[in-house]
């Protein structure tokens, strides 16, 4: 018998609201953790993958349990990226409806303060931001986050990370009494200090299948490759995948702009997308993606976060990424709302005796794919030099005497006979390139 989200105690009007946003059965990370977050009053750690519903599992609670009599703040959701922290408040915002007297606000970095500083004028009860403009606001007295009864942390691996000092700060600011929801792919060192020093003796420890979860629908694959074949090894690869979306990552920025560069000039749809951009630029780039303007996303791991776009079919690994967790976050944006997906890993040779440990650490089995011979990588050259034509516009300074001329010397060729003849020209000249 499966569950109802009626039986973890979620009220009749949000249980409506599910319903007309087409969720009817809760993930495994939300039938477990929605009592706890209800009926209990112990701090809670859930081990979950991206992907597997994290937002309801504490979203649904929070908007149950707001005092809706109270016009303070009563739970902060802290959030490594914009991106993340807009897509919650998006998710939560489609059920507000349903809890009309309850009031969300995001706040996060990379937009103008001033509109957020207004709004928070207003009766605000779930706050959802990232650390540096969280304690901005503080700073400049327009938010007080001391009557917080609930603090949730999303993401918290990624956000300790990169964000540790800031997080810190924040929980020293926020009341003794509160209860600390923190939501992780994996329980790092760091994550365990935060546990220790922060969080309650009586913790529960909530955790989700870690062997399947997050991976369901996945093909992992992986291809080795020499340092100078790496890049026509993926163009022959985005090539295959024409026309779908998906995500590079790369470890740095500077790999990004240099990666995205060359598909430009490859004439792939694509856009790049890391934490030096402004943010303006960021949401751009953003929308192109998310109404398919672009097809391709090069991108770094926190950038990338909080991108929850349904029909990316595959990602692929430009770099190895130096955690499992990474790895994780990475290909658990494809195969999302029960689609398939291919997750691809770009090697060096040296690099291949890794894949066994991540394969043990994750549960997974990753398949091994041969690159592309000499004839395939000629013939997708072959077709990128089409496209370049393709994309081409017409030079409109040349005479038309000279169009004219170049026109007379095809004029008898049927398109087919000119196609084949262009092909067997380019065949020629790749060939004699290459020697």
């Amino acid at each position: 018998m499966s569950i109802s989200f009626s039986s973890l105690g979620i009220q009749e009007s949000l249980q409506k609201g599910l319903s007309a946003l087409r969720i009817s059965q809760p993930t495994a990370i939300q039938e477990k953790a929605i009592p706890v977050v209800l009926e209990k009053t112990n701090d809670i750690v859930g081990l979950a993958k991206t992907g597997t519903g994290k937002t309801l599992a504490f979203g649904l609670p929070l908007l149950q349990l707001i005092n809706t009599g109270k016009s303070e703040i009563q739970a902060i959701i802290l959030v490594p990226t914009r991106e993340l922290g807009q897509q919650i408040y998006t998710e939560l915002k489609a059920l507000e409806s349903c809890v009309p007297d309850v009031s969300l606000a995001v706040i996060c970095g990379g937009v103008p303060i001033k509109p957020q500083i207004e709004l928070l004028k207003e009766t605000t009860h779930i706050v959802i931001a990232t650390p540096g403009r969280l304690l901005d606001l503080q700073k400049r007295k327009a938010i007080d986050i001391t009557t917080t009864a609930y603090f949730v942390l999303d993401e918290a691996d990624e956000m300790i990370s990169a964000q540790k000092k800031g997080v810190d700060q924040i929980i020293e600011i926020l009341p003794k009494k509160r209860r600390t929801i923190l939501f992780t792919a994996t329980m790092s060192g760091a994550i365990k200090n935060l546990v220790h020093n922060y969080m309650a003796k009586d913790v529960v420890e909530i955790a989700v299948s870690m062997e399947t979860i997050g991976h369901q629908g996945i093909d992992h694959q992986y291809v080795v490759v020499d340092p100078i074949e790496k890049l026509e090894v993926l163009m022959h690869f985005l090539t295959s995948r024409y026309g779908e979306r998906g995500i590079i990552f790369c470890k740095t920025k500077a790999a990004v702009n240099k990666l995205a560069k060359k598909l430009a000039i490859h004439r792939f749809s694509s856009g790049a997308l890391h934490g030096s951009l402004s943010q303006p630029i960021r949401d751009r780039i953003m929308g192109q993606f998310r109404e398919g303007h672009i097809d391709i996303l090069v991108a770094t791991d926190l950038a990338a976060r909080g991108i929850d776009v349904k029909e990316i079919s595959y990602v692929v690994h430009y770099h190895l990424p130096d955690y499992y967790e990474t790895y994780v976050h990475r290909s658990g944006r494809t195969a999302r709302a029960g689609r398939k997906g291919t997750s691809l890993t770009v090697l060096l040779k040296e690099e291949k005796e890794e894949i066994p440990d991540f394969e043990e650490e994750l549960g997974i089995t990753f398949n091994e794919i041969q690159k592309a011979d000499a004839q395939g990588i000629e013939e997708n050259n072959v077709f990128l030099w089409a496209k370049k034509i393709f994309k081409t516009k017409p030079n409109r300074e040349l005479s038309s005497e000279f169009k004219e001329k170049v026109h007379t010397v095809f004029h008898h060729l049927t398109k087919e006979e000119l196609v084949e003849k262009l092909i067997a020209y380019t065949f020629d000249e790749e060939k004699v390139s290459s020697k």
